[in-house]
């Protein structure tokens, strides 16, 4: 199974972490089963830029980028290259490094 390295994040993994996640699993649904709750306001179906995560390693290994995923990234607050939305990134063999941006466009971010 690959491995997901999460870089450190002053709210959701403040000392950054590794999770493991079979072959096929989007990296939202990874980081949600591992306790890392990232923000997926539309329910992980490419409608919001939420989940925006960084790939900083193993973008290679992931699935390739759609359409529509490319047009709401557009959207997304601190997008770099290698950028991606984690619901639209699909897991394959090899081990990915991921970056969570410090802040997201959510409006109505609960807890807040």
């Amino acid at each position: 199974m690959p491995i997901i390295k999460i870089l450190p994040h002053p709210e959701y993994c403040p000392q950054g972490a590794e999770v493991t996640a079979p072959s096929g699993t989007s990296i939202c649904e990874a980081l949600l089963d591992n306790d890392i709750p990232i923000e997926h306001a539309c329910d992980q179906v490419c409608a919001c830029t939420t989940c925006h995560v960084i790939v900083r390693a193993g973008q290679r290994s992931l699935s390739e980028m759609e359409e529509g995923e490319e047009d709401m990234l557009d959207r997304a607050w601190g997008l770099e290259p290698d950028s991606r939305l984690s619901c639209q990134a699909i897991l394959a063999n090899q081990d990915v490094t991921i970056e969570i941006p410090k802040y997201s466009i959510n409006h109505a971010k609960e807890k807040h």
